[in-house]
């Protein structure tokens, strides 16, 4: 635990001291778009943050290939490059895209480039969903469905940027019960490669994040952007996909794991996607949404989740800090159920049934109740 520790300090420092570089170097040159219509913020603010977070995410890379306690995960040095080349590449493309805004096209080929490098070259894939039985039964499909899984997050997480902190926040809170669940996991099973590299991304993830909020809190002096996010969706897609698709239907539902097999089966489906609940829905509203008028679905348009809050009169902070607050209530209910099931707590999944209500009841009341009067203005992003 230590070592993961360490992990999420020097990432955050280094993300910290670079967001830090990165605004001072943005604004000497200028490296910075104009208002779109769809922003929210209303003054013209650098959007090369990614650049920062990227550098924090290799030091971290770099310095587990150093560590003995990391070894684990290095011994298998192709699939640890094949990550870092996937996340160069949508770094070096979000920069391009945030500079000179590419074609959707291109980024969408590009996106699923480095889901090939993740899952051809680095042989991390989806190889059977836990349920009673595998349900995947060839390596093409397999290859198939985890590349279109690591693109469809990457866009989801890239969907929600659009508020001070909003990306970096959610991010940090879901990465961090990411973390918990999949070091259990590693525990309870054995250590193996794939199982060490969920939690180490997961710290590394949680470490960019605190390193760039201070710079990303309202009013932000700088954004992430399309390099930061993408690669944040990217590392979260790849843990989830190096645990997920690795595990035995059998030993999770093994007493060891967890006394529910019903529980023991799903819970690794369930959470990894729940911790991303909220980008997945704005992407798959926003989907649906355009293709119905007849649009690319990459199309931009100012109707996310977070235009709706400042819409229903949320000021910005407000509305970022509703969206952790439903990230936080939806994961923790669903860990607390797996912690319940596994540590055979009285009811099992109780406590993060009533976790889960409550928290939902309380999040709803302060989202249908505006921080203020409908305003037509914009707030700063």
């Amino acid at each position: 635990m230590k070592q993961y520790l360490f992990t999420v300090i020097l990432t955050a420092a280094v993300t910290l001291a670079c967001s830090w570089a990165v605004w001072q170097l943005s604004l000497r040159f200028k490296l910075y778009p104009g208002i779109r219509e769809r922003d929210v913020h209303t003054t013209p603010t650098p959007r090369l943050g990614g650049v920062a977070m990227l550098l924090g995410i290799l030091a971290a890379f770099a310095a587990s290939a150093a560590s003995p306690f990391f070894h684990i995960i290095w011994a298998q040095p192709q699939t640890m490059w094949s990550v870092v080349g996937a996340v160069l590449l949508i770094a070096i493309v979000g920069v391009i895209d945030d500079l000179w805004d590419l074609d959707w096209m291109i980024k969408l080929g590009a996106q699923f480039l480095a889901a090939g490098l993740v899952t051809i070259v680095g042989g991390l894939q989806i190889a059977s969903l836990p349920l009673a039985e595998p349900v995947i039964g060839s390596n093409w499909l397999s290859i198939v469905i985890t590349m279109f899984a690591i693109v469809i997050v990457m866009n989801a997480v890239n969907f929600i940027d659009g508020l001070d902190g909003l990306v970096a926040g959610v991010c940090l809170i879901a990465n961090g019960v990411f973390f918990a669940y999949s070091y259990i996991i590693a525990r309870d099973i054995g250590q193996s490669s794939y199982f060490s590299l969920a939690p180490f991304i997961a710290a590394v993830l949680i470490g960019a994040c605190i390193g760039f909020l201070p710079m990303n809190w309202s009013p932000a002096k700088l954004f992430m952007g399309d390099s930061g996010a993408l690669v944040i969706g990217l590392l979260m897609a790849t843990s989830a996909v190096a645990i997920t698709g690795q595990l035995n239907p059998a030993v999770l539902t093994n007493a060891q794991i967890g006394r529910s097999q019903l529980l023991g089966a799903f819970i690794p489906i369930l959470l990894p996607v729940v911790v991303v609940l909220l980008p997945l829905l704005d992407f798959g509203l926003a989907v649906l949404r355009r293709m119905g008028a007849g649009k690319s679905p990459f199309s931009p348009d100012r109707k996310h989740l977070h235009h709706r809050m400042l819409d229903l009169g949320h000021r910005g902070r407000d509305a970022v800090l509703i969206f952790y607050a439903w990230t936080a209530i939806i994961s923790i209910a669903v860990l607390l159920m797996y912690i319940g099931s596994r540590e055979g707590w009285y009811g099992e999944y109780a406590a993060g049934i009533i976790f889960g209500v409550v928290g939902a009841a309380a999040c709803l009341v302060v989202t249908l109740i505006p921080s203020r009067p409908r305003a037509s203005q914009k707030e700063s992003k």
